[in-house]
Order: C-alpha cells, then sequence, then structure tokens
C-alpha cells in the first residue's frame, strides 16, 4: 500500500479574507461586470488575488504576488487548478487593463452596494473627503485615453511636493471606514472643484433611494457649490476666513452655549443665509481643542514678545534726525506684530562743535533723536484671538430639526475621523501595497486603487461585523494588553490566526486537509464571523 504524502500550506488569517469575499461574491461580482475573457485567471480571481496580498500585510508589492503565494493554498483561497506563478506580473496587468475597461468608479460602487446589501447596512450620513497619493519613479503623466487621470504634480496632502501624485476622491458609510465610492482624479484636482461632481455622480448611482446627508470639510464651503448643491442634503464645517464665522466667534462665548452629550463640546445654533441658501449654523466650543490651540498661541505670544524686545534694542541704537523719523520707524516696526505695542517716547541727543563739556549756556551745533520705550501687550487684540479658540461652525441646509437634531449636525461631523480619515490611512499603511504604485500607465494606477478600496471594503466589513456580533450577544474579545473589548481592529483579529496552517494529506487518489493550531479563542473568533468564514478553518463547522 503506497504511503500517503504531507505538506503544509500557511493559511493564517487569509481564510477570513476569502470568506469575506465570497460573502460578497466578489470574483462573481468583477467577472459579471468585465464579461467573458479567455484567460485562465479570470479577472475576479485576478483581483481576489491582490486583496489577499494587500491584507496579507506583508509589504510585498504587487509584482511579488507569486512569491506571496508559495506557500499558501491558492485552490482554497482563489480556485482549484491554479498556482502561484498564474498569479504574475503580466496576468495581474491584464487584469488591471480589464478593470479599467470596464469602468472602475462604477464598478467600485456596485460592488460597495452589493456589499451593503448583502450585510444589511443601510447609512443615513456619509462621509466625503479625498488624499492624495505620491509616486516614486517615472511616469507617462498623461494618456490618450481622455478618461484617464493625469499624474502631476498638486497640493500634496502627504507633504511630498517634490513627487508626483493622483488624488483620491472617497465616500465612506457613516462611524465606519466602509467605502461606498471610489474615485481617481487628476494629481492637480483641488477638493473645491471635485466634490460636488464627486457628489453628484454618487447620488445617480443611487438609483432614487432615499438619500443620505453627505458630510464634508470646508473645502465643499462655498457660494457657488451650496447652489450647486441646492437639492443635496448636506453638512459641512464653514471656513473660519468668512467675516460672518469671525463676528459669531466674538458675539458667542461658551457660556451662552449649552453643552453637548459629547464630554467636552458646547454648542448654539443659530440661522443663517450664504450663498442665497438658507441654512442652520452650529456654533462649536471644545474644550480640547481650546487648550490646545490656547496653548500654542502663548507660545506665539512668547515668540512675539522675544522678537519685538529684539526688534526695539536694535531701532534705540539708531539716532534719527527728527521726531517724524522716529515715530516713522517706531510705526513700521508695530506693523509687523500682531498682539504688542511699544510706549515709545524720543530722547534728545544734543551734538556740539567741539568734543568735551560743552560751556554752560553753549547751543548744540545739531539735535538728533533716540527711541526710547518698552513693549506692551495689546490687550483686546489678545482677547480677541482668545475668543476664536476652540470653536468652529458647522453649517446643514437641513432646516427641518425633527428630520435633523441639532446635536446630531455635531455628533455626525465629528464621526468623519473614524470614518474616511480612518480609510485614508489604512490604505497608505507602509504594510499596505501602496507603494506599489509603480505602473507606468495611468490607467493600470486607477485599477489598482479600485483595488486598493476593494481591500479596504473588506476589512471594513469584516471589523465591523465582529464588532457588531460582539455587541449584539454582549461579548468581549481580548485587546493586544489582554483587556476585553467590543471594538477590537480586525488587524488585531489578523494577528491573532498567526501560525495556523493547512496540513495537506496527499493519498494516491485524494487529498485531504486538516487545520492545524486552531484554539478556543479562534473558534469564538470565527463563530462571530459566521459560516462562510469558519468553513476555511473548520469544514464540518
Amino acid at each position: 500500500m503506497e504511503e500517503a504524502m504531507f505538506t503544509t500550506r500557511r493559511l493564517d488569517h487569509l481564510g477570513i479574507v476569502t470568506g469575506l469575499c465570497q460573502e460578497i461574491d466578489l470574483i462573481a461580482q468583477i467577472d459579471a461586470q468585465v464579461g467573458p475573457t479567455d484567460r485562465k485567471v479570470s479577472v475576479g480571481q485576478a483581483v481576489q488575488a491582490m486583496v489577499l496580498n494587500a491584507l496579507g500585510f506583508v509589504g510585498r508589492p504587487l509584482y511579488l504576488t507569486p512569491e506571496f503565494f508559495s506557500n499558501k493554498p491558492v485552490d482554497l483561497l482563489i480556485g482549484g487548478g491554479l498556482t502561484p506563478q498564474d498569479f504574475n506580473d503580466d496576468s495581474l496587468g491584464r487584469a488591471l487593463d480589464k478593470l479599467y475597461d470596464a469602468g472602475l468608479t462604477e464598478g467600485f460602487a456596485k460592488v460597495a452596494c452589493h456589499a451593503l446589501e448583502v450585510f444589511g447596512i443601510a447609512h443615513q450620513f456619509v462621509h466625503l473627503d479625498s488624499s492624495s497619493f505620491s509616486l516614486k519613479g517615472e511616469y507617462a503623466t498623461s494618456s490618450e485615453d481622455p478618461q484617464a487621470v493625469t499624474i502631476t504634480h498638486g497640493y500634496s496632502k502627504d507633504h511630498r511636493p517634490d513627487l508626483k501624485q493622483v488624488v483620491v476622491s472617497m465616500i465612506c458609510s457613516y462611524r465606519s471606514s466602509i467605502p461606498v465610492w471610489l474615485e481617481a482624479l487628476d494629481g492637480n484636482r483641488v477638493d473645491k472643484k471635485s466634490f460636488p461632481s464627486t457628489i453628484k455622480a454618487y447620488i445617480e448611482q443611487l438609483s432614487g433611494e432615499d438619500l443620505p446627508y453627505f458630510i464634508v470639510d470646508s473645502a465643499l464651503y462655498s457660494k457657488d457649490n451650496l447652489q450647486t448643491l441646492s437639492s443635496t442634503r448636506w453638512i459641512s464645517r464653514v471656513p473660519g476666513t468668512i467675516k460672518a464665522v469671525q463676528q459669531l466667534y466674538q458675539a458667542i462665548s461658551p457660556q451662552q452655549m449649552e453643552s453637548a452629550s459629547q464630554e467636552g463640546y458646547l454648542y448654539m445654533e443659530v440661522g443663517n443665509w450664504y450663498g442665497g441658501v438658507k441654512q442652520r449654523w452650529l456654533v462649536v466650543f471644545s474644550q480640547a481643542a481650546y487648550k490646545r490651540e490656547q496653548a500654542t498661541f502663548q507660545k506665539q505670544l512668547e515668540k512675539e514678545h522675544a522678537q519685538a524686545e529684539a526688534a526695539l534694542r536694535k531701532l534705540s541704537s539708531k539716532e534719527f534726525d527728527d521726531n517724524e523719523s522716529a515715530q516713522a520707524s517706531v510705526d513700521a516696526l508695530v506693523q509687523s506684530w500682531s498682539f504688542h505695542t511699544v510706549d515709545a517716547h524720543f530722547l534728545e541727543v544734543p551734538h556740539y562743535a567741539r568734543p568735551g563739556r560743552p560751556k554752560q549756556g553753549g547751543k548744540p551745533k545739531r539735535v538728533g533723536f533716540r527711541v526710547v520705550g518698552q513693549i506692551v501687550a495689546q490687550r483686546d487684540a489678545i482677547e480677541q484671538a482668545l475668543a476664536t479658540k476652540g470653536k468652529f461652525v458647522l453649517a446643514t441646509n437641513e432646516l427641518e430639526e425633527e428630520q435633523l437634531p441639532t446635536e446630531t449636525i455635531l455628533t455626525a461631523y465629528k464621526g468623519q475621523g473614524a470614518s474616511v480619515e480612518r480609510g485614508f490611512r489604512f490604505l497608505k499603511d507602509p504594510l499596505f501595497f501602496a507603494s506599489s504604485l509603480f505602473l507606468e500607465k495611468p490607467e493600470r494606477i486607477m485599477a489598482l486603487l479600485m483595488v486598493m478600496g476593494l481591500s479596504l471594503l473588506i476589512y471594513a466589513l469584516g471589523e465591523h461585523k465582529l464588532r457588531t456580533q460582539l455587541a449584539a450577544r454582549k461579548q468581549t474579545l481580548p485587546n493586544q494588553v489582554g483587556q476585553p473589548t467590543q471594538r477590537p481592529t480586525l488587524r488585531r483579529i489578523f494577528q491573532v490566526f498567526e501560525g495556523i496552517d493547512l496540513l495537506l494529506i496527499h493519498h494516491p487518489a485524494t487529498t485531504q486537509g486538516q487545520v492545524l493550531n486552531l484554539k478556543p479563542i479562534h473558534r469564538r473568533i470565527l463563530e462571530l464571523l459566521g459560516p462562510q468564514v469558519q468553513k476555511y478553518y473548520i469544514p464540518d463547522g
């Protein structure tokens, strides 16, 4: 009787990723959009391979995908009959081309919409923001296709103005990083111009559904944009440079405001018209922000005072021919300060024809003038500046408080940090393959950005499901330091699954698989994530 052969493959957390991909039918969703091809590896399978690579968090660029899968059970994770070499850079590159041809932004929206339906996720609010992705190396900055992005220099949110870039606009579901819209834009595209078109494009694909409130930062807020979006419900931060905002900062003190349910926040609602649009404005005071801004302002005052003292000493060493010239120099000096002035007078400096002690009653040949004085703080200017600290203004065109309660405006806006901003941090993680944006063609870069967005979608859906199940069951999982939590990160769960192997037992006619090293904590997590994930670790579970 022929002996069985044994091999092992690393499974780790990749069964979780595959289970989540299967739950939203990722491969079939992509292949349906692309249409039939003669490829051994379908475009959907290539996309799932790239998602697995991205969520492997091993820092391998795209062209090393075969190396990534060299010790993984490819047939289990992606499909039967496939090998690691089937996912070489040529195969993945051609898959990116097919993705581009099928329509990236619309394709992503379809997959995301289907995923939200599968997971039963509805949202009243969505967060919109953009970020720049810097590109190292030489690129074809433009394409023959007018729909392709232009890779060029622009305002860099990565603080790398020396590098060319593309801009990504993304909409995420409220208080989660679940992306529902992702769009690649030219590297020099600015938010003020791109946000209205992004909102309109997203609304068009909702097919008559109840429209959410769009929560956007102050880049949206301009007269033209507000009129363009007059039929769209929005919440936006109002730029502090607007005169009406500055007036409200001076007129409304924290003592006049109401306490919010969010600790450390106070607010007062006022009505307003701006850009021909009637709105509700919410003046907000944050105690934490005031403390930070006040400390920064105090350092600014101290710095200006020290600079003023040095400038006055230098000025006092000079001699002027007359009072007018001395006064003009003082005035010019004070103009450069925001919060200080000079309490100055002018000392006469007589000059005689002969050196030495002048004769009694002798008249000087000429008289010069020196500035003598001290630096004085301008209390009114300082108090006016302090009155703006810790404050910001939110606006909405939803006039019915029953539809949008006052405090909900604040809580919805504050959710942005847990939503789209967190999503961009995820995409730019050094262990993610954002550094793989080395592709020469703008079209392929756009397609890879879509795949990155799909990776974020899978990750965010898994995290949402896990946290929802923990809350519903009133259970917890241990965090990194062993403390119980109902809000673990999926990254932490991935770490817990390190060291899970698949033992393959090869018989002459069949091959059997057995998952090794499963512990009770793994089984608990798999139960929370559901049967689509569970079956990759516990086939009979």
